[in-house]
């Protein structure tokens, strides 16, 4: 298989509001970091979880002269269509990451932009690793408190899998949670609406959407 091409994301941030993610860099790839005890409520709800949204910008914005623009059209392109989740610097969308295993699937949604939604599919194909972005001077999500004996954001590699047959506006999403809440369906509790500067997140506990 190719090497994994940088790719990078820019996410909206549960902390300040701005996009949180970033790009991923080269070098030797470490394990993945352990996952958190089930106690934690983001842990249990990774452990139940079967499907997962990960927000990203399909749209020009520039960070210190560096455009952060990734929308699904751009993974698609990479080699093996396939690059790194990098520059998450928000604790709970980095501790749902480090809970997603080999395989599942997720969600790529477009934030931040004219029309946000759901535009396509993708694949976890690893787990989760040391983001290496964060001892990047040059990064724009370059982190001066974490250390390379003691990484604070982790990173994992998405696969592109498919289109949506059309794409899932979020106003068609609001309906759809405010069915799912006055019913009580599996959307009833989308961190998209409940939390919703969160840039990865669990989206059904279990089933299908």
């Amino acid at each position: 298989m190719a090497p994994k091409t940088r790719a990078r994301v820019s996410k909206r941030s549960a902390t300040s509001g701005q996009d949180d993610d970033g790009e991923a860099a080269g070098g030797k790839r470490k394990a993945a970091a352990p996952v958190e005890s089930a106690k934690n409520p983001e842990s249990s709800a990774g452990a139940r979880c079967c499907h997962w949204l990960m927000k990203s910008e399909p749209e020009s914005r520039f960070e210190n002269g560096i455009d952060v623009k990734f929308g699904i059209e751009e993974l698609k392109a990479l080699p093996d269509q396939t690059g790194c989740w990098d520059g998450v610097r928000n604790y709970q969308a980095r501790n749902f990451m480090r809970q997603m295993k080999d395989g599942q699937l997720a969600f790529f949604y477009h934030s931040n932009c004219k029309e946000p939604g759901i535009a396509g599919i993708m694949k976890i194909v690893k787990e989760a690793y040391v983001d290496h972005t964060q001892f990047d001077k040059k990064d724009v999500h370059f982190d001066a408190n974490s250390k390379p004996d003691n990484p604070k954001w982790s990173m994992v590699d998405v696969q592109y899998q498919r289109m949506l047959k059309r794409f899932l506006p979020l106003s068609e999403l609001k309906k759809y949670h405010q069915q799912h809440r006055s019913k009580g369906g599996p959307l009833k509790d989308m961190a998209l609406f409940t939390r919703a500067r969160l840039s990865v997140q669990p989206l059904t506990p279990g089933g299908r959407v």
